[in-house]
């Protein structure tokens, strides 16, 4: 029992909560990650595309690794959390900005040719290890945005850890079976990113906790029925909607042909 209280904190029905919620996050996480990758290697030739993305999932596990060993240390740097939720908030806006987008009909491809390290690489070492570096940075990026999700959750450490470490399993294993379930019910990458946007707001606030501490806000905000909150929110958001799909069928669960699933079950299947 003492064992679980150290890896799930004093509350291990919370910790269980946090848990489930962190494993339907960084698998919806890994499925827009696999599609961006995806999308990256889309110019190569085909014999180069396929070694392309090999070297990107091996980058994904190293960095997740990395983030894995130094997650306690990142923890400790204030600052990191608001920056995070700010960087959350951004993927949330820009996603809602380009749904909503009139020129959104086509397919959405990466522009590499604006990639500064892309453009600053491509004449010394070639397309393909060009491609290969732009694809270990945005790696890199995205094993933040891992560490980042965990800690929106829980200041616990060893649930960050096991945050992390999730975010490593769900790119190689749970990814499919979300890509599998967000080609039945499409709302659900929308969903995903609400709940995006919610952990962003949470880790932003922290720039108000951080300088007043003793408010009762910061206390409201730093409160354990706060993340409570938050997690049932979490889980709620999403599981509501698919058992009203398939009860009501609405919102309106259909095949579709959304290209994110597609690439990222190209990218994972190579995983």
């Amino acid at each position: 029992m003492d064992f679980l209280h150290t890896i799930l904190g004093d509350d291990i029905q919370a910790g269980l909560l946090i848990i489930l919620n962190l494993i339907v996050i960084e698998s919806l996480l890994s499925v827009d990650n696999a599609a961006v990758l995806a999308t990256m290697v889309m110019d190569l030739p085909k014999n180069q595309r396929d070694k392309a993305l090999k070297y990107g999932i091996i980058g994904a596990y190293v960095f997740r690794g990395i983030c894995l060993f130094l997650a306690a240390w990142l923890v400790k740097i204030w600052w990191l959390k608001p920056l995070g939720g700010l960087y959350l908030l951004y993927l949330a806006f820009d996603y809602f900005r380009k749904k909503n987008s009139k020129n959104n009909t086509e397919e959405e491809e990466v522009d590499k040719s604006k990639s500064w390290i892309y453009k600053s690489t491509v004449g010394l070492i070639g397309t393909f290890w060009a491609t290969v570096a732009l694809v270990e940075v945005m790696d890199l990026a995205f094993s933040i945005d891992n560490v980042f999700a965990a800690v929106a959750f829980t200041d616990h450490i060893w649930l960050i850890y096991i945050g992390v470490f999730i975010g490593i399993l769900a790119m190689r294993f749970v990814a499919q079976a979300f890509v599998k379930l967000m080609e039945k019910f499409t709302f659900l990458e929308t969903v995903a990113f609400i709940v995006i946007g919610v952990l962003g707001l949470k880790l932003t606030s922290s720039l108000f906790t951080h300088f007043q501490p003793n408010s009762p806000i910061s206390h409201l905000i730093e409160g354990e029925k706060t993340d409570l909150f938050v997690s049932i929110f979490t889980v709620a958001i999403f599981i509501l909607p698919v058992l009203s799909s398939l009860l009501f069928n609405y919102p309106k669960k259909h095949k579709s042909d959304i290209q994110v699933a597609d690439k990222a079950e190209e990218v994972l299947e190579k995983s």
